[in-house]
Protein backbone atom coordinates (compact mmCIF):
# COMPACT_ATOMS: atom_id res chain seq x y z
CA UNK A 1 0.00 0.00 0.00
CA UNK A 2 1.37 3.23 -0.90
CA UNK A 3 1.40 6.06 2.36
CA UNK A 4 -1.40 8.94 1.73
CA UNK A 5 1.45 11.25 2.39
CA UNK A 6 1.70 14.41 0.03
CA UNK A 7 3.12 17.81 0.28
CA UNK A 8 3.79 20.89 -1.39
CA UNK A 9 7.57 21.14 -2.83
CA UNK A 10 9.42 23.34 -4.96
CA UNK A 11 11.20 21.26 -7.99
CA UNK A 12 14.08 22.41 -10.27
CA UNK A 13 13.39 21.66 -13.86
CA UNK A 14 16.14 19.22 -15.14
CA UNK A 15 15.27 18.65 -18.53
CA UNK A 16 12.55 20.30 -20.77
CA UNK A 17 12.79 19.14 -24.47
CA UNK A 18 9.96 18.97 -27.28
CA UNK A 19 9.36 15.50 -28.13
CA UNK A 20 6.72 16.36 -31.29
CA UNK A 21 4.65 19.37 -32.07
CA UNK A 22 2.99 21.28 -29.33
CA UNK A 23 4.30 18.01 -26.56
CA UNK A 24 7.34 18.45 -24.16
CA UNK A 25 8.81 16.09 -21.87
CA UNK A 26 9.70 18.21 -18.52
CA UNK A 27 12.05 16.69 -15.89
CA UNK A 28 11.82 17.67 -12.16
CA UNK A 29 14.02 17.21 -9.41
CA UNK A 30 13.14 17.57 -5.83
CA UNK A 31 15.29 16.11 -2.75
CA UNK A 32 12.59 13.70 -1.45
CA UNK A 33 9.28 13.14 -2.70
CA UNK A 34 6.68 10.10 -1.50
CA UNK A 35 6.38 6.87 -3.05
CA UNK A 36 4.25 7.14 -6.36
CA UNK A 37 2.59 4.37 -8.54
CA UNK A 38 1.25 4.68 -12.18
CA UNK A 39 -2.10 6.24 -12.40
CA UNK A 40 -1.16 9.37 -9.75
CA UNK A 41 -0.44 12.64 -10.64
CA UNK A 42 0.90 15.86 -9.20
CA UNK A 43 -0.55 19.27 -9.06
CA UNK A 44 2.00 21.60 -11.54
CA UNK A 45 1.81 26.06 -10.50
CA UNK A 46 1.85 27.31 -13.51
CA UNK A 47 3.82 30.27 -12.45
CA UNK A 48 7.03 31.80 -11.10
CA UNK A 49 7.66 30.80 -7.42
CA UNK A 50 8.61 34.25 -5.59
CA UNK A 51 8.01 35.47 -1.82
CA UNK A 52 5.40 37.48 -3.57
CA UNK A 53 3.99 35.17 -5.66
CA UNK A 54 3.43 32.60 -2.56
CA UNK A 55 0.32 30.33 -3.53
CA UNK A 56 0.73 28.80 -0.52
CA UNK A 57 -0.62 31.72 1.26
CA UNK A 58 -4.56 32.73 1.56
CA UNK A 59 -5.93 35.71 -0.06
CA UNK A 60 -6.47 38.64 1.78
CA UNK A 61 -8.73 40.94 0.29
CA UNK A 62 -7.63 43.77 2.05
CA UNK A 63 -3.44 43.26 2.23
CA UNK A 64 -1.12 45.07 -0.17
CA UNK A 65 0.23 41.12 -1.32
CA UNK A 66 -3.32 40.13 -2.60
CA UNK A 67 -3.93 43.40 -4.61
CA UNK A 68 -0.30 43.26 -6.00
CA UNK A 69 -1.42 39.56 -6.86
CA UNK A 70 -4.60 40.41 -8.41
CA UNK A 71 -3.22 43.32 -10.60
CA UNK A 72 -0.23 41.07 -12.02
CA UNK A 73 -2.72 38.56 -13.05
CA UNK A 74 -4.95 40.92 -14.53
CA UNK A 75 -1.99 42.54 -16.48
CA UNK A 76 -0.82 39.58 -18.08
CA UNK A 77 -2.80 36.24 -18.64
CA UNK A 78 -1.62 34.09 -15.77
CA UNK A 79 -2.37 30.74 -14.76
CA UNK A 80 -3.64 31.15 -11.13
CA UNK A 81 -4.87 27.67 -10.16
CA UNK A 82 -2.35 24.81 -10.36
CA UNK A 83 -2.87 22.00 -13.23
CA UNK A 84 -3.13 18.39 -12.84
CA UNK A 85 -0.41 16.02 -14.67
CA UNK A 86 0.02 12.59 -14.86
CA UNK A 87 3.07 11.06 -13.81
CA UNK A 88 5.04 9.39 -16.67
CA UNK A 89 7.79 8.52 -14.98
CA UNK A 90 10.42 8.58 -11.56
CA UNK A 91 13.76 7.96 -11.07
CA UNK A 92 15.17 7.57 -7.62
CA UNK A 93 18.51 8.94 -7.68
CA UNK A 94 21.52 10.18 -5.57
CA UNK A 95 21.18 13.45 -6.03
CA UNK A 96 17.12 12.85 -5.90
CA UNK A 97 13.63 12.14 -7.35
CA UNK A 98 13.12 13.09 -10.68
CA UNK A 99 9.68 13.24 -11.98
CA UNK A 100 8.96 13.03 -15.53
CA UNK A 101 5.63 14.79 -16.91
CA UNK A 102 4.85 15.07 -20.51
CA UNK A 103 2.61 17.81 -21.73
CA UNK A 104 0.53 19.13 -24.50
CA UNK A 105 0.51 23.19 -25.03
CA UNK A 106 -3.16 23.90 -24.94
CA UNK A 107 -3.24 27.28 -22.76
CA UNK A 108 -1.71 29.73 -20.63
CA UNK A 109 -0.32 27.47 -18.20
CA UNK A 110 1.11 24.89 -20.65
CA UNK A 111 2.41 27.62 -22.19
CA UNK A 112 4.50 28.67 -19.30
CA UNK A 113 5.71 25.42 -18.71
CA UNK A 114 6.97 25.11 -22.55
CA UNK A 115 9.14 28.02 -21.96
CA UNK A 116 10.97 26.39 -18.58
CA UNK A 117 14.43 26.77 -18.48
CA UNK A 118 17.02 24.13 -17.11
CA UNK A 119 17.79 25.18 -13.67
CA UNK A 120 14.37 27.02 -13.17
CA UNK A 121 11.79 26.14 -10.24
CA UNK A 122 8.40 25.42 -10.57
CA UNK A 123 5.79 24.40 -7.39
CA UNK A 124 3.93 21.16 -7.68
CA UNK A 125 1.49 19.35 -5.09
CA UNK A 126 1.59 15.68 -4.46
CA UNK A 127 1.57 12.63 -4.67
CA UNK A 128 -2.78 12.71 -5.53
CA UNK A 129 -4.77 10.40 -6.45
CA UNK A 130 -5.33 6.42 -6.75
CA UNK A 131 -2.99 4.16 -8.76
CA UNK A 132 -3.28 1.31 -11.50
CA UNK A 133 -3.59 -1.81 -10.13
CA UNK A 134 -1.03 -4.93 -11.25
CA UNK A 135 -2.63 -7.88 -13.49
CA UNK A 136 -2.07 -11.24 -11.61
CA UNK A 137 0.22 -13.77 -12.80
CA UNK A 138 -0.57 -15.08 -16.37
CA UNK A 139 -2.79 -12.32 -17.22
CA UNK A 140 -2.04 -9.84 -19.98
CA UNK A 141 -1.90 -6.29 -19.77
CA UNK A 142 -3.08 -4.25 -22.38
CA UNK A 143 -2.07 -0.85 -22.18
CA UNK A 144 -4.15 2.02 -24.61
CA UNK A 145 -3.55 5.46 -24.55
CA UNK A 146 -4.52 8.30 -26.58
CA UNK A 147 -2.75 11.41 -26.83
CA UNK A 148 -1.44 12.97 -23.59
CA UNK A 149 -3.11 10.05 -22.22
CA UNK A 150 0.18 8.26 -23.46
CA UNK A 151 2.42 9.09 -19.87
CA UNK A 152 0.91 7.28 -17.56
CA UNK A 153 1.10 4.29 -19.76
CA UNK A 154 5.14 4.84 -20.01
CA UNK A 155 5.08 4.96 -16.13
CA UNK A 156 3.06 1.78 -15.98
CA UNK A 157 4.92 -0.14 -18.53
CA UNK A 158 8.06 0.69 -15.93
CA UNK A 159 6.08 -1.21 -13.16
CA UNK A 160 5.23 -4.10 -15.76
CA UNK A 161 8.64 -4.50 -17.38
CA UNK A 162 9.46 -8.27 -17.98
CA UNK A 163 5.75 -9.17 -17.98
CA UNK A 164 3.41 -10.27 -20.59
CA UNK A 165 1.89 -6.67 -21.76
CA UNK A 166 1.64 -4.97 -25.38
CA UNK A 167 0.90 -0.96 -25.74
CA UNK A 168 -1.44 0.43 -28.33
CA UNK A 169 -0.95 4.15 -28.84
CA UNK A 170 -2.90 6.65 -30.51
CA UNK A 171 -2.70 10.09 -32.16
CA UNK A 172 -4.39 12.39 -34.68
CA UNK A 173 -0.89 12.30 -36.76
CA UNK A 174 3.17 11.43 -36.59
CA UNK A 175 3.45 14.80 -35.33
CA UNK A 176 1.61 14.56 -32.66
CA UNK A 177 2.64 11.01 -31.04
CA UNK A 178 4.79 11.78 -27.69
CA UNK A 179 6.97 9.12 -27.83
CA UNK A 180 10.58 7.57 -30.09
CA UNK A 181 9.19 6.39 -33.41
CA UNK A 182 11.56 3.38 -34.33
CA UNK A 183 11.80 2.94 -37.83
CA UNK A 184 8.32 3.35 -40.10
CA UNK A 185 6.41 2.78 -37.04
CA UNK A 186 4.36 -0.27 -38.38
CA UNK A 187 2.06 -0.87 -41.17
CA UNK A 188 -1.47 0.29 -41.63
CA UNK A 189 -3.03 -2.63 -41.34
CA UNK A 190 -0.68 -4.04 -38.96
CA UNK A 191 -2.36 -4.78 -35.22
CA UNK A 192 0.49 -7.12 -33.92
CA UNK A 193 2.52 -5.24 -31.79
CA UNK A 194 6.46 -4.76 -32.31
CA UNK A 195 9.24 -2.61 -31.30
CA UNK A 196 7.91 0.37 -33.06
CA UNK A 197 7.98 2.81 -29.91
CA UNK A 198 11.27 3.36 -27.68
CA UNK A 199 9.68 3.99 -23.93
CA UNK A 200 7.62 0.50 -24.61
CA UNK A 201 10.19 -1.58 -26.16
CA UNK A 202 13.33 -0.46 -23.78
CA UNK A 203 11.14 -2.24 -21.24
CA UNK A 204 10.48 -5.42 -23.58
CA UNK A 205 6.29 -4.28 -24.13
CA UNK A 206 5.97 -4.89 -27.77
CA UNK A 207 3.37 -1.61 -29.03
CA UNK A 208 0.98 -0.87 -32.08
CA UNK A 209 0.78 2.89 -32.83
CA UNK A 210 -1.99 4.06 -34.44
CA UNK A 211 -2.61 7.33 -36.29
CA UNK A 212 -6.15 9.03 -37.53
CA UNK A 213 -4.70 9.76 -40.74
CA UNK A 214 -2.56 6.89 -41.17
CA UNK A 215 0.88 9.04 -41.45
CA UNK A 216 2.29 6.38 -38.69
CA UNK A 217 1.49 2.87 -37.94
CA UNK A 218 -2.18 1.45 -38.55
CA UNK A 219 -4.62 3.55 -40.08
CA UNK A 220 -7.65 4.77 -37.68
CA UNK A 221 -8.54 5.16 -34.30
CA UNK A 222 -6.26 3.60 -31.74
CA UNK A 223 -9.92 1.50 -30.59
CA UNK A 224 -10.09 -0.10 -33.88
CA UNK A 225 -6.51 -1.34 -33.73
CA UNK A 226 -7.72 -2.65 -29.88
CA UNK A 227 -10.60 -4.47 -31.47
CA UNK A 228 -8.75 -6.11 -34.32
CA UNK A 229 -6.20 -7.01 -31.73
CA UNK A 230 -8.22 -8.76 -29.27
CA UNK A 231 -10.99 -10.29 -32.31
CA UNK A 232 -7.76 -12.56 -33.05
CA UNK A 233 -7.05 -14.16 -29.73
CA UNK A 234 -8.64 -15.64 -26.54
CA UNK A 235 -6.86 -14.30 -23.25
CA UNK A 236 -6.93 -13.34 -20.10
CA UNK A 237 -6.15 -9.75 -19.70
CA UNK A 238 -7.08 -6.80 -17.64
CA UNK A 239 -7.01 -3.24 -20.29
CA UNK A 240 -5.55 0.01 -19.04
CA UNK A 241 -6.28 3.06 -20.60
CA UNK A 242 -6.28 6.92 -20.30
CA UNK A 243 -6.68 9.53 -23.16
CA UNK A 244 -9.97 11.31 -24.67
CA UNK A 245 -13.11 10.59 -22.98
CA UNK A 246 -14.64 9.43 -26.10
CA UNK A 247 -11.78 7.04 -26.54
CA UNK A 248 -11.47 5.55 -23.32
CA UNK A 249 -15.64 4.97 -23.53
CA UNK A 250 -15.47 2.96 -26.40
CA UNK A 251 -12.19 0.87 -24.95
CA UNK A 252 -14.49 -0.24 -21.65
CA UNK A 253 -17.21 -0.78 -23.80
CA UNK A 254 -14.55 -3.12 -25.76
CA UNK A 255 -13.05 -4.75 -22.92
CA UNK A 256 -16.54 -4.80 -21.48
CA UNK A 257 -17.92 -7.31 -24.61
CA UNK A 258 -15.00 -9.54 -23.93
CA UNK A 259 -15.44 -10.23 -20.52
CA UNK A 260 -12.43 -8.11 -19.64
CA UNK A 261 -11.75 -6.01 -17.04
CA UNK A 262 -10.86 -2.07 -17.46
CA UNK A 263 -8.86 0.51 -15.52
CA UNK A 264 -9.68 3.67 -16.89
CA UNK A 265 -8.19 7.21 -15.57
CA UNK A 266 -10.02 9.66 -15.89
CA UNK A 267 -9.24 13.28 -16.78
CA UNK A 268 -11.00 16.00 -15.36
CA UNK A 269 -10.16 19.66 -15.30
CA UNK A 270 -9.07 19.81 -11.21
CA UNK A 271 -8.56 22.89 -9.40
CA UNK A 272 -7.15 21.57 -6.04
CA UNK A 273 -6.74 17.60 -6.68
CA UNK A 274 -7.40 16.95 -2.98
CA UNK A 275 -10.94 16.91 -2.80
CA UNK A 276 -11.39 20.79 -1.88
CA UNK A 277 -13.06 22.36 -4.57
CA UNK A 278 -15.57 19.66 -5.74
CA UNK A 279 -14.73 20.49 -9.32
CA UNK A 280 -13.92 16.91 -10.82
CA UNK A 281 -17.34 15.06 -9.64
CA UNK A 282 -18.15 12.00 -12.33
CA UNK A 283 -21.16 9.70 -11.72
CA UNK A 284 -20.36 5.87 -10.84
CA UNK A 285 -22.57 3.03 -10.49
CA UNK A 286 -23.55 2.58 -6.73
CA UNK A 287 -22.30 -0.75 -5.59
CA UNK A 288 -23.76 -2.07 -2.81
CA UNK A 289 -21.67 -2.14 -0.11
CA UNK A 290 -21.09 1.80 -0.86
CA UNK A 291 -21.05 3.76 2.52
CA UNK A 292 -22.24 7.00 0.16
CA UNK A 293 -25.41 8.14 1.73
CA UNK A 294 -28.44 8.79 -0.42
CA UNK A 295 -31.10 6.81 -2.64
CA UNK A 296 -30.74 5.50 -6.19
CA UNK A 297 -28.36 3.69 -8.87
CA UNK A 298 -25.71 5.96 -9.14
CA UNK A 299 -23.42 8.80 -7.01
CA UNK A 300 -20.95 11.35 -7.49
CA UNK A 301 -17.18 10.88 -7.08
CA UNK A 302 -14.49 12.81 -7.54
CA UNK A 303 -11.54 12.20 -9.80
CA UNK A 304 -8.92 13.48 -7.68
CA UNK A 305 -9.45 11.38 -4.62
CA UNK A 306 -11.39 8.68 -5.47
CA UNK A 307 -9.85 8.42 -8.52
CA UNK A 308 -8.19 9.14 -11.48
CA UNK A 309 -8.48 5.03 -11.72
CA UNK A 310 -12.29 3.50 -11.82
CA UNK A 311 -12.94 0.48 -12.98
CA UNK A 312 -14.16 0.48 -16.22
CA UNK A 313 -17.54 -0.85 -15.40
CA UNK A 314 -18.56 1.59 -12.82
CA UNK A 315 -18.49 4.15 -14.51
CA UNK A 316 -21.29 5.88 -16.15
CA UNK A 317 -20.40 8.13 -19.34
Amino acid sequence: EIPKARGQYVAQVVENRPLCRDHYRLVLRVDEFPPTRAGQFIQIACREVSDDDDSSREFDGGSAWAAKTHAADLDSPRALLRRPFSLAGRRDTRGGVELDIIHRVVGVGTAYLAQLQIGGWVGILGPLGNRFTLPPAQTQAILVGGGVGIPPMIYLAEHLAGRDAVAFCGATSRDLIPLEILGAGGAADQVEPTMAAGEFARRGIPAVLCTDDGSCGFAGLVTQALEKYLDRRSIKAIVYTCGPEGMMKRVAQIAGQRGLPAQIAVERAMACGMGTCQSCAIRVRRRPDDPAQGAGTWIYKLACTDGPVFRGDELLW
